[in-house]
């Protein structure tokens, strides 16, 4: 857009111009400078250019802006593909079989060879592998809103519950499907409780469920005859109603409901409620405080303290006193105490009475904590419904337990405070890995337990055997950063970021 100046001659020519002042030469030819190449320039006359009149001046500024801005930007996402690339990508796999519902499902669940789906008025059973529905059940009003499976060897314990909070336990075995027991069904409907959520130890042997009603909250455990069942099914006893049939297999299913024999129902060991709020002891001495711990039971819960009720409501009075501008607001109802429960295998950490013994791969203690509550508590599953429910063991920590996590071996349990501070426990070998501190302002919202891998050239590279006191787990808080934690036998937990945390 600029003009050259000059004749057309004067674009084709070129000349050297002196650099500096030009100075009159001394007569003499041996005082005359001798020639520097340094000393000249090359000007080639069509490269000088007139400046350009406005608006062209500024359409010109912009457009060199413009592609500054332009450069600037493919600089940038150059340098982040050539991370992108150097980074390990993640494996991509694609679906093997694609298979058409007959319903919209609302939950699944998956045990050896089959998948349960929970479905509009029942579940249906699927073919891991050929994907063909082998069995559809159809006896309730309401949908199926969650459902679980469990393993048994050769058999499953599929245990659906349904949107009226009803959970029902199902026994099935080869070509048959049984029905056990509806737990929490009642026939008055004003007693009719709610299962809030559930639990089946591995293996089987121990199912829990928390349950709802009247405005209260408990546990209710049970231990499973799963022997009892193999032989009733194995071995059927003669129908006590002979007039009832079995249900036929539909075409193109080999799977039948079988209402002819009826199994064992499982056996209620103990139900187990929220903690008591601390109050003020009736105690007159130490020594009866004392004298209330039998084998130790409440150490660390709080429960057997020397504080009496006048120390508690002065408290309270002093700390209405300093924050009452804070408290004369409205305050929401506060929600009924829910639990997070686990079935933990036999080990060094947990301490049973020597009269006890588990089998090895069977659970033997059901580990316990309750919204708002600093403890965790042990129970033992070896006891009957007669025996009072008390804990074996409390482990008390610094801050109120916000998630607790159980790998799926049961070697390792996290339990991770509202503080975002992390204990890490070995319950294989016995002892804890140590403590861990997310960032500040960090608060974890879920703990998922990774295979031990480690990276090398790159590439993630798992070992072909078993390792012991290696664990590695990915912490999710409440801010959507996600935050890799290692640990490696003695050696100290290790934490490091995986995702930032998103910002607006």
């Amino acid at each position: 857009m600029s003009v050259p100046r000059g004749s057309q001659v004067q674009k084709r020519l070129s000349s050297f111009m002196r650099k500096g002042l030009l100075e009159v030469p001394s007569p003499t030819e041996k005082d005359w400078p001798k020639d520097d190449e340094d000393d000249y320039v090359f000007v080639d006359l069509g490269q000088e250019l007139d400046s350009l009149p406005q608006p062209y001046r500024m359409i010109n500024k912009m457009v060199d802006l413009l592609f500054d801005k332009c450069w600037e930007v493919i600089q940038e996402r150059h340098a982040l593909k050539e991370v992108e690339l150097s980074q390990t990508q993640p494996t991509t796999y694609l679906p093997l079989v694609e298979s058409k519902l007959n319903k919209m499902p609302n939950c699944m669940a998956i045990s050896q060879d089959y998948v349960f789906i929970g479905e509009a008025k029942g579940f249906s059973i699927y073919n891991l592998y050929s994907a063909k529905q082998i069995f559809i059940w159809e006896k309730l009003k309401v949908d199926v809103t969650s459902i679980w499976a469990t393993d048994l060897g050769n058999e499953i314990l599929i245990a659906p519950v349904d949107e009226m909070g009803i959970a029902r336990l199902f026994y099935f075995y080869k070509d048959g499907l049984f029905l056990i027991k509806a737990v929490n069904e009642a026939d008055d409907a004003s007693k009719q409780t709610t299962c809030i959520k559930m639990e089946i130890s591995q293996g089987g042997d121990f199912a829990a469920f928390l349950l709802q009603g009247a405005g209260d909250v408990w546990l209710d455990v049970y231990k499973l005859p799963k022997e009892s069942w193999l032989k009733e099914v194995e071995h059927p006893q003669p129908a006590v109603n002979p007039k009832k049939k079995v249900r036929q297999p539909q075409a193109d299913m080999n799977v039948c409901f079988r209402v002819d024999i009826k199994l064992s129902l499982p056996v209620h060991i103990m139900k187990i409620k929220p903690p008591k709020p601390v109050t003020g002891t009736t105690f007159k001495s130490p020594l009866e405080v004392f004298a209330k711990v039998e084998d130790y039971y409440g150490l660390g819960s709080g429960q057997n303290h020397f504080i009496k009720d006048s120390q508690w409501e002065q408290q309270a009075a002093i700390f209405h006193a300093l924050y009452k501008k804070y408290l004369d607001g409205e305050w929401e109802e506060e929600p009924l105490s829910t639990a997070t429960f686990h079935f933990l295998l036999p080990s060094s950490i947990i301490v049973m009475p020597a009269e006890v013994k588990s089998p090895s791969g069977v659970a033997c203690v059901l580990g316990i904590h309750w919204t708002g509550s600093h403890n965790f508590f042990l129970y033992s599953l070896h006891r009957t419904l007669k025996d009072k429910v008390d804990p074996e063991a409390v482990w008390p920590c610094a801050a109120p337990i916000a998630v607790s996590q159980l790998s799926c071996t049961c070697a390792y349990l996290v339990l991770a405070c509202e503080d975002g501070v992390l204990t890490l426990w070995d319950l294989a070998e016995g002892f804890p890995f140590g403590v861990v501190a997310l960032p500040k302002g960090c608060s974890c919202q879920s703990v998922h337990f990774l295979k031990y891998f480690l990276v090398h050239k790159g590439q993630n590279m798992y070992p072909e055997s078993p390792l012991k006191s290696h664990m590695k787990c990915v912490v999710l808080c409440t801010d959507s950063s996600l935050h890799l934690v290692t640990a490696e036998g003695t050696q100290g937990p290790a934490i490091s970021v995986l995702a930032e945390r998103w910002v607006a």
